[in-house]
């Protein structure tokens, strides 16, 4: 190994590793839940804006999710068997819209068998508004 070398590889031993972890909010307190629907589960926090899969209410009215899974951020932390007793979240829904196309394409070799089908998801976007203990 040269000096040089040598010289590079101390320096980056001196190097602080770095964090991978976010950086966290000016406001620690804030909590966030995780919540089910459509299937699928969400990380959601106060403010956040989530597109889930379409829900039968009208655009511009308010919805309340039951099915929450855990509660933390606020120094402790609730996990649901399977879900938080009494936990709600609740969000407005800003529009009913569709996701973009996904094409579906199936084919067998060499038996003249080719189908091109495409899809768009029917979706709801939403506001959280609140997370109810």
């Amino acid at each position: 190994m040269t000096e040089d070398e040598a010289k590079v590889t101390t320096e980056a031993a001196e190097k602080p590793a770095r964090s991978r972890s976010k950086k966290k909010d000016s406001t620690p307190a804030d909590g966030y839940a995780i919540v089910e629907t459509g299937g699928k589960q969400y990380r959601v926090k106060v403010g956040d804006r989530i597109r889930v899969e379409r829900l039968p209410a009208d655009a511009g009215s308010d919805i309340s999710f039951d099915r929450v899974l855990l509660l933390g951020g606020t120094g402790t932390t609730t996990v649901g068997a399977p879900v938080v007793d009494g936990a709600s979240v609740s969000a407005h829904i800003e529009d009913h819209l569709r996701g973009e196309k996904i094409y579906v394409f199936k084919y067998k070799a060499k038996k003249r068998y080719r189908r091109k089908i495409g899809h768009r998801q029917e979706l709801t976007e939403l506001t959280i508004t609140g997370i109810n203990a």
